[in-house]
């Protein structure tokens, strides 16, 4: 048995957050109100969630820009792994789910981190590098629409400081970069064809890119790849 056979049953995984998620109530509450909403699919694990703090901290970051909120939940946990002076840009098309994710940011005490930013995040990230903030992020986090992802990476490297991180979630989808007739039903209706392509290039091209020193693609979620500037 090799070690990528493990099968992570519901019960293993019942254990693993069980000995390594910690949750704060706003994060408790704010998950199970996002189960309520029909494209609750789209928030990212606990145990992701979790590590996206990991990382936070372990890099120093004080300056993120998170490409896509929904109800907020992944925001929250990197806003909570900030230093007081911390700041998190995020960045969605739509404020639907605002109404959601703001409470439970407040409840947190972390709403002051967050700058909401309603709009095309490509125009989002134009202007901040137009306002002079190329190269002083430490972190963006990628988690919006796949055909505009090769726009998104392209103007994370420019945002981002020598040693920061770009980390782009959905590499995988639900293994459909391999086998498309994986997907039924709503996630078929979510992940077209396009998705697919514009994942299985971004794949190959960030694999390839001499502009970022290390990389990895952690099946985490629904796979995350984390690749660090040069």
């Amino acid at each position: 048995m090799e070690k990528h056979d493990i099968d992570y049953t519901p019960a293993l995984w019942d254990y693993i957050h069980g000995v390594s998620v910690r949750e704060s109530e706003a994060q408790v509450s704010l998950r199970a109100e996002t189960l309520k909403d029909k494209y609750a699919i789209m928030q990212i694990p606990p145990e992701q969630g979790q590590f996206m703090a990991f990382l936070v901290k372990a890099i120093g970051a004080k300056r993120i820009i998170e490409i896509g909120t929904y109800t907020g939940y992944s925001a929250l946990c990197m806003a909570q792994a900030l230093p007081a002076d911390g700041t998190l840009v995020a960045c969605d098309l739509y404020d639907a789910w605002l109404p959601i994710a703001r409470p439970h940011w407040e409840q947190a005490g972390v709403d002051g981190k967050i700058d909401f930013r309603l709009g095309d995040a490509v125009d989002t990230m134009d202007a901040l590098i137009a306002e002079g903030q190329s190269g002083t992020y430490d972190l963006v986090f990628i988690d919006a629409d796949k055909p505009n992802l090769d726009r998104y990476y392209e103007r994370a490297l420019a945002l981002l400081r020598p040693g920061g991180v770009v980390a782009v979630d959905n590499v995988l989808l639900f293994g459909a970069v391999l086998d498309k007739t994986v997907l039924t039903g709503q996630l078929a209706v979510l992940i077209g064809d396009d998705a697919i392509a514009a994942v299985q290039n971004l794949n190959a091209k960030i694999a390839a890119d001499p502009r970022v020193e290390t990389l990895s693609l952690l099946p985490i979620g629904d796979g995350l790849t984390l690749a660090l500037k040069r």
